[in-house]
């Protein structure tokens, strides 16, 4: 892990904070890294309340009361950089960030989205995939650019769409696995094993990922964990 220590980690919010849950319950159990704040720019997030409850520094900083964007990101990163983060994650926070703020993190900012990226950018991913009669859906974790959901990925998470399904039973069993995917995503940053390369491409254990790793729950097939490399690492590399 960097610096022989923990990694130290801000969590953004905005809602109840379910992926923050299992980063949190990671980060007992691994100790590779420390959640050291969570911030939410509604005093409302039960989010919050977890932090509070696991005595982790909760804070709200509200968009609504800045004159606009660039006031409001200044004063975000100022309360973020307090904390001094190895790394930024970003956890349901619904706010789109400016291409400044985002440089400001480069290469140590992370976010989780649910679709397969680079299909179904932006929101109502559940229903946009239903919609288009997709056989498969999922989830994705990339490092944060400044373009929305653009960013390269390195970890997903596969599932089959079930016939008759709807979009709230969809969102229930990609959530599962969004809380699968970003503990591991987080847990090999924390250790040094991700990072992302000059090349603009995410680098596990010394190697560039030529696609992502990928957690296939329709055929059962495991992504690679903590420990020695998978065959799904080793074939990420040479695709």
């Amino acid at each position: 892990m960097p610096d022989g220590g923990r990694l130290r980690v801000v969590a953004l919010i905005s809602g109840s904070g379910s992926n923050l849950q299992a980063l949190m319950d990671a980060a007992t159990n691994d100790g590779a890294f420390e959640i050291v704040a969570v911030i939410s720019n509604h005093a409302d997030a039960f989010g919050l309340e977890r932090a509070r409850r696991a005595g982790i520094p909760a804070e709200v900083l509200d968009h609504r009361d800045f004159a606009g964007r660039e006031p409001y990101e200044a004063e975000l990163r100022a309360l973020i950089d307090r904390y001094a983060p190895g790394l930024v994650i970003l956890a349901g926070f619904m706010r789109i960030l400016t291409p400044s703020f985002v440089e400001h993190y480069a290469g140590r900012m992370l976010n989780i989205h649910p679709s397969l990226l680079p299909k179904f950018r932006g929101l109502q991913t559940h229903q946009r995939a239903l919609d288009a009669e997709e056989r498969e859906h999922g989830a994705s974790v990339h490092f944060v650019t400044p373009e929305l959901d653009g960013g390269p990925v390195f970890i997903q998470a596969r599932l089959d769409i079930h016939p008759g399904e709807d979009a709230a039973t969809l969102a229930k069993r990609v959530l599962a696995q969004e809380h699968v995917i970003y503990p591991q995503a987080v847990g090999w940053f924390a250790q040094g094993r991700l990072r992302l390369g000059e090349d603009g491409r995410p680098w596990l254990d010394g190697a560039p990922l030529m696609s992502p790793i990928m957690i296939d729950t329709a055929t059962g097939s495991d992504g690679p964990g903590m420990g020695d490399e998978s065959p799904q690492v080793r074939a990420a590399r040479t695709r």
